[in-house]
């Protein structure tokens, strides 16, 4: 299965990365390799094989979602780095432009 330049500046832009020409013509060949190798895996016999999710042998630890009191708004406050009308400022996650806004 081969990539073509445009699904490759698809897939970019869906995953915000600006890519160059050079640079779609090489992503292309190198996903379209590794597209043709995840193929020979449809190849395999699996009859069988039981579906296999975690091999670790590790489980999950669960703790009680309890309420505690430990730190009270006005701590928080303190110790944020900026607040804003007696709220915790953050930077935004979905600025796209963020360097334009500064």
């Amino acid at each position: 299965m081969e990539l073509s330049k445009a699904e490759v500046k698809k897939i970019a832009d869906l995953a915000r990365i600006a890519l160059t020409a050079e640079e779609v013509d090489k992503y292309s060949k190198e996903l379209s390799t590794i597209l043709e190798f995840v193929d020979q895996l449809n190849e395999l016999n699996t009859d069988g094989i039981e579906p296999t999710s975690q091999v670790t042998g590790l489980v999950n630890v669960w703790r009680k979602d309890e309420v505690n009191h430990e730190n009270t708004r006005e701590e928080m406050l303190k110790s944020a780095i900026e607040t804003a009308e007696d709220h915790l400022k953050v930077q935004g996650v979905f600025n796209v432009n963020e360097d334009e806004e500064k």
